[in-house]
């Protein structure tokens, strides 16, 4: 069975973005639910169609061992990749 995607279109400001994000909350969670069951991690590009791209600038960040492996097992613990879950905190 395929997994569901979403179709997220492009925003002319974050006020847009975050409207969007609101409506559409039942449907986001939903397709994320489906996506833990089949046990895969839930990543922003599994759940959005491939039309949706965000411009990603890598950035070197020096992290505490201890808190990279605090971020890893939290991430584990959400069932998402533990650079998802530090892109989350500085988003």
């Amino acid at each position: 069975m395929p997994l569901p995607s979403i179709a997220v279109p492009t925003f002319n400001s974050e006020r847009a973005e975050t409207a969007w994000w609101d409506r559409n909350r039942t449907e986001v969670e939903a397709c994320l639910r489906a996506i833990l069951r089949e046990k895969k991690k839930a990543q922003p590009r599994v759940v959005m169609t491939p039309g949706y791209k965000k411009k990603f600038v890598p950035v070197p960040v020096t992290l505490a061992g201890s808190d990279l492996d605090a971020a890893r097992k939290i991430a584990e613990d959400r069932g998402i990749s533990y650079q998802v879950y530090i892109r989350s905190l500085l988003t």
